[in-house]
């Protein structure tokens, strides 16, 4: 309802229905995470128990706080409900794998994005192309289907796979600018580019010397 002075008032009832729908919202997504985490974990297992070897060094997940949701669905000028903010927003639900080598970074992208169930919305490969100051990562929005008691519903989930190596420079770039609140001094921007250039060569370099242990057969299943 609204008051004579055109200011929108709420209900008590009103208002805990908005917050029990928003956290229903949240919640699919909170499943979605647990269904790819799941898939994840099913392939390390599988790699550890039949290869004697773990792709996966590492996994972190979250979802959105409320706060940072509706913070971007006013930047991005996203008309404020729910199915307008499925479709334009897709990093709600977000997966960092972390790995040892390249390769495995690819080798798990194909294998995840490889089951039926999962279906691709968009891929950026910044391991193939890093962005100009020098970010490496492989990126994939993929949904997952969730199955509530109200029915079926299709959850987009970010993944983001890269290195050892790509995440430190990635951690230590994000504390930058937050430090400096983006405007970060040239000289520190030259620094960090020449890092991520070492931390690739890092990349290249280990990778040789795990394929020389292990024979030609440890090279990459490159993503298509």
């Amino acid at each position: 309802m609204t008051t004579d002075e055109g200011v929108a008032s709420f209900s008590p009832d009103q208002l805990r229905a908005m917050r029990d729908e928003f956290q229903r919202f949240l919640l699919e997504y909170q499943f979605g995470l647990r269904e790819v985490e799941t898939k994840l974990g099913i392939l390390r297992d599988e790699f550890l128990q039949m290869h004697d070897y773990n792709p996966i060094e590492h996994v972190s997940s979250r979802v959105k706080t409320a706060d940072s949701l509706v913070e971007k669905v006013i930047r991005k000028g996203v008309e404020p409900s729910f199915d307008a903010i499925r479709a334009a927003i897709t990093d709600i639900a977000g997966i960092r794998v972390t790995t040892s080598f390249t390769k495995d970074a690819y080798r798990l992208f194909d294998l995840l994005t490889a089951q039926d169930d999962i279906t691709i919305r968009a891929v950026k490969d910044y391991i193939a192309e890093p962005k100009d100051n020098g970010y490496k990562s492989l990126h994939v929005i993929v949904e997952v289907p969730v199955f509530l008691s109200t029915g079926r519903v299709a959850v987009a989930v970010e993944v983001q796979f890269r290195t050892i190596a790509m995440d430190f420079w990635a951690s230590l770039e994000h504390k930058i600018y937050y430090k400096y609140a983006g405007v970060v001094p040239d000289g520190l921007l030259t620094e960090l580019k020449d890092a991520a250039d070492s931390a690739a060569l890092l990349d290249a370099r280990m990778e040789r010397l795990h394929g020389q242990l292990h024979g030609p057969g440890a090279g990459p299943i490159r993503a298509v």
